[in-house]
C-alpha cells in the first residue's frame, strides 16, 4: 500500500536558496548526460512490457553496480528485447527531478536524496526497491595538523555539501564528541566547510582545509596527496555496514512494468554477484566505464584502496536509512519524517528467492 499519512518536509536552514536540503553523496553539479554506452539487443530477443527502460546513476565507484552492469551487458541480457537507456547524473536533485518528470525510470542514488524525494512527493512518486553499496566514506586529515580524533576540534573539515549524506554523518559524529556546531553556517567547535568533491583535493593541497569527511574515490585522492585516514565511517555502524547507494523507481513505472523492474533487479543481483566473485575484473570494468564517461581513468593508488572500502550488496540496509534520517533530525537538518512506505522490496525478494538467496528486510518501512 502507498503511504497514506501526511509526511513532513525538509527544512532548509541556510538562507533561502534553490538548493534542496538533502543532496547526494557527491554534489558535483546538476547536469545529466547520456553515458555513451550503446545497448546491444540480441537479434530475436523477446521484448518485455516496455520498449525501453531509462536508468540513471553517477560516474562514481559507489555506483559500480550500475557502471559494471551496463559495461558488461548484464542488464541488457536480462532485459532481452527491451532496450536499456542509461544516463549519468552528477547530483541527487537532478536525478530526483528526472524521476519526477518521467524522463528516468530507475536510479541508483544515495540515502539523503532518496529520503528527500520521497518526503517531497508525500510518498506518492518514488520507492526504494533495492540496495547496491555500503561503506566507502572516510575522515581523511592532514597528519601534520591532526594526529588524533580529539585534534579535529578547532580545525576546518570539508564535507561535500550542506545537508548531504556525509555532512549529516559528520555533524552527528561531532555532536557525539560533545562539540557544538551550527548546522546552517558550519561554525562552532569545528568549522564545517562545504566543498564539492571535485575541488576538495585542491583545497587540501592549498591548506585551506585540514581534512575532509568524504566518499570514495575522493578520500583516496586525499590519501594520495599525503592525507591520513583518521576514521572509516563503517567502524561506527553495526557489522560495519551502512547504506551509501540505493536503487529507486518511479511508482508509476513499477506499477505499469513490473517485469521490467524485476529484470533490472535481476541484472543488479547478478552484477553484484559477479563483482564479488571477480573483484579485480570488476574493478577494471568500473574504471573503464569511468574513463569512458570522464575521459580519465583513476590511477591505481586511488582506485585500489577506494575499491577495497566499498561493499557491493543487494540488501538496502533499511535500518541504517532510518538511523541516517534520525541523525539528520538530531543535527537539526531535518524535521521528523514519516518513512513508512519508502520501501517496496517485493520485486527484489522475488528475484532473490528465485536465485536461492535469503530475502531482505524493510525494517518496518515497507509498503505492506
Amino acid at each position: 500500500m502507498s503511504a497514506a499519512r501526511p509526511l513532513t518536509t525538509l527544512r532548509i536552514l541556510a538562507a533561502a536558496t534553490a538548493l534542496p536540503l538533502l543532496l547526494t553523496a557527491c554534489g558535483y553539479g546538476s547536469q545529466s548526460t547520456d553515458d555513451g554506452k550503446q545497448s546491444q539487443v540480441a537479434a530475436g530477443a523477446k521484448k518485455l512490457s516496455a520498449d525501453e527502460v531509462k536508468i540513471g546513476y553517477f560516474p562514481n565507484l559507489t555506483h559500480a553496480t550500475a557502471l559494471v552492469g551496463v559495461q558488461e551487458g548484464i542488464f541488457q541480457k536480462e532485459l532481452g528485447g527491451t532496450t536499456i537507456k542509461p544516463s549519468t547524473f552528477n547530483a541527487g536533485p537532478s536525478e530526483i527531478e528526472a524521476l519526477n518528470a518521467g524522463s528516468l525510470d530507475i536510479g541508483w542514488i544515495g540515502p539523503s536524496p532518496a529520503i528527500n524525494g520521497y518526503t517531497k512527493s508525500n510518498g506518492q512518486n518514488l520507492r526504494i526497491i533495492g540496495g547496491s553499496a555500503s561503506g566507502g566514506v572516510k575522515l581523511v586529515v592532514n597528519p601534520e595538523r591532526i594526529k588524533s580524533l580529539q585534534d579535529v576540534k578547532g580545525k576546518k573539515i570539508a564535507t561535500p555539501q550542506h545537508g548531504n549524506t556525509q555532512d549529516v554523518a559528520f555533524l552527528n559524529w561531532v555532536k557525539d564528541q560533545g562539540w557544538k556546531v551550527d548546522a546552517a553556517s558550519g561554525r562552532g567547535d569545528v568549522s564545517v566547510v562545504r566543498t564539492d568533491n571535485k575541488v576538495t583535493p585542491d583545497a587540501y593541497k592549498s591548506g585551506s582545509i585540514d581534512g575532509a569527511w568524504v566518499p570514495e574515490p575522493t578520500a583516496s585522492k586525499l590519501v594520495a596527496e599525503g592525507g591520513k585516514v583518521l576514521l572509516d565511517e563503517s567502524t561506527l555502524w553495526p557489522d560495519k555496514k551502512f547504506v551509501i547507494t540505493n536503487i529507486i523507481v518511479r511508482q508509476e513505472f513499477l506499477k505499469q512494468h513490473p517485469d521490467v523492474v524485476e529484470a533490472v533487479l535481476r541484472g543488479s543481483v547478478k552484477t553484484n554477484a559477479w563483482i564479488n566473485a571477480h573483484p579485480d575484473q570488476a574493478k577494471a570494468s568500473a574504471n573503464k566505464a569511468l574513463e569512458t564517461l570522464s575521459g580519465k581513468a583513476l590511477p591505481a593508488d586511488v582506485l585500489d584502496p577506494a575499491w577495497k572500502s566499498i561493499t557491493f550488496l543487494d540488501d538496502p540496509l533499511a535500518s541504517t536509512l532510518r538511523t541516517e534520517a534520525d541523525h539528520a533530525v538530531k543535527a537539526g537538518l531535518l524535521e521528523e519524517p514519516d518513512l513508512k512506505g519508502i520501501y517496496d522490496l517485493t520485486p527484489l525478494n522475488k528475484v532473490l528467492k528465485a536465485e536461492g538467496r535469503k530475502e531482505v528486510d524493510d525494517a518496518g518501512l515497507g509498503t505492506g
